[in-house]
C-alpha cells in the first residue's frame, strides 16, 4: 500500500507537466515497471482483475486522472501465437488516495454466436486503441479495438470498435467472413448522435482496418452508414 501512495503521489506533484504532454497526446502508456508499482496485488484483488495486465494507458482531463487497464487471459501458449479466451477493460479514477472504478467492459470467444465457427483467441488490438479528446471538449474519449480469430485466422473472426462517450458505450460490431453473405456491421443507434467529427475518426479506424488487412466489409457499407442504417449486410 506504501508504494502505491508513493506512485499516486508522483503522479500529483508532476499533475503540470503530465497535464501538458497529455494537451497533445491526452494519454500515456504506463512501463511495466509502473504497473507493477501501482497495480500490486492489493489493487488487483479489489478490482478483480482476473487476467493478466497487457496494457495500461494514464490519461488526465478536466474531469480528473485515470487508469484504462486492458488486461487478457492467457490460455494456450503456441510455437506462433499466444491464446486468450476472455478479455477485460476496467478503467480506474484516481480519488484521493485510492482508486474507484467508473466502468469495464468484458468480452470472450465466441460470445456472438455459439453456434458459430469455433474462435481460438480474442484480444485488444492496441495499435488501434486510443485516449483522446476526440470531441474538443476538455474530456478524454477511450477508443477501445478489440477482435477475435478462428482457424482462419482474421477470415471468420470479429472486431469490436467501443467508444466510452460521456459515460455511454457506443459500439461498431463487424462480422468477417469469406463468404459475401455472412458479412455483417451492427451500428448502435447512439453512434448517429455522436458529433461528425466523432463520426468520421471512427469511419477513418474502419478504413484503416481495411486497408491493413484485418477487415473485410459488406459493399456499400459506407454508403448505408450515411444512410445510418443499424445494420448492414
Amino acid at each position: 500500500m506504501r508504494m502505491f501512495l508513493a506512485a499516486m503521489f508522483i503522479i500529483a506533484i508532476s499533475g503540470n507537466r503530465l497535464y501538458a504532454q497529455q494537451a497533445k497526446n491526452n494519454s500515456e502508456i504506463l512501463s511495466s515497471a509502473v504497473i507493477a508499482t501501482i497495480f500490486t496485488d492489493d489493487v488487483v484483488k479489489q478490482f478483480n482483475l482476473q487476467h493478466p495486465i497487457r496494457r495500461v494507458y494514464s490519461y488526465q482531463d478536466q474531469s480528473g486522472a485515470y487508469y484504462l487497464v486492458l488486461s487478457e487471459s492467457i490460455d494456450n501458449i503456441t510455437k506462433k501465437d499466444t491464446l486468450h479466451q476472455k478479455i477485460n477493460a476496467v478503467n480506474l479514477k484516481i480519488d484521493g488516495n485510492g482508486l474507484v472504478k467508473t466502468w469495464e467492459l468484458k468480452d470472450f470467444i465466441n460470445s456472438n454466436n455459439a453456434d458459430g465457427g469455433q474462435e481460438t483467441s480474442i484480444w485488444f488490438w492496441t495499435k488501434f486503441c486510443e485516449v483522446k479528446d476526440l470531441d474538443g471538449d476538455g474530456n478524454a474519449d477511450p477508443l477501445i479495438v478489440y477482435g477475435s480469430s478462428d482457424d482462419n485466422g482474421y477470415d471468420d473472426g470479429r472486431i469490436k470498435i467501443i467508444l466510452n462517450y460521456k459515460g455511454q458505450k457506443i459500439a461498431v460490431r463487424h462480422q468477417n467472413s469469406t463468404l459475401d453473405e455472412g458479412r455483417h456491421i451492427q451500428v448502435d443507434a447512439a453512434f448517429y448522435t455522436l458529433p461528425q467529427t466523432v463520426q468520421q475518426h471512427i469511419k477513418q479506424l474502419m478504413q484503416t482496418l481495411a486497408e491493413k488487412g484485418f477487415a473485410l466489409y459488406p459493399h456499400e457499407y459506407e454508403k448505408a452508414m450515411i444512410q445510418k442504417k443499424l445494420l448492414i449486410y
